[in-house]
């Protein structure tokens, strides 16, 4: 079915809109990326999956969220080194069939993830 993200700023309570993500395959030691994009103002992807039926394959993924950066551009002081600078997720796909959604509530102090529907 395909693979998606929505991102939600939990500090201002707003889609995270603007964040840069980055989408790799992860096999064995070695990434290869996929897709860069940045998200739109409801915190997709602009293009809506990020993999669709025909790309989604099983195995290891890895999203990368530009966290620092988005905060820093919203004008938020963060301290050097920031806490938080990029959430790195790396996630296994057992059932290409099935849709994936990983979700990500993020502030500059913490952030949660979960498989989505």
């Amino acid at each position: 079915m395909g693979l998606s993200t929505h991102v939600l700023d939990t500090m201002h309570g707003t889609p995270a809109a603007g964040m840069g993500v980055a989408l790799f395959a992860t096999e064995g030691g070695h990434t290869r990326c996929l897709k860069r994009l940045v998200l739109n103002a409801d915190g997709r992807h602009p293009d809506g999956l990020l993999l669709d039926h025909t790309e989604f394959k099983r195995g290891h993924y890895r999203l990368v969220f530009a966290v620092a950066a988005y905060f820093k551009a919203r004008g938020v002081a963060l301290p050097e080194p920031n806490f938080l600078d990029e959430v790195v997720l790396d996630f296994g796909v057992a059932d290409p069939a099935q849709h994936y959604h990983v979700p990500l509530l993020v502030s500059p102090w913490s952030y949660s993830t979960y498989r989505g529907s």
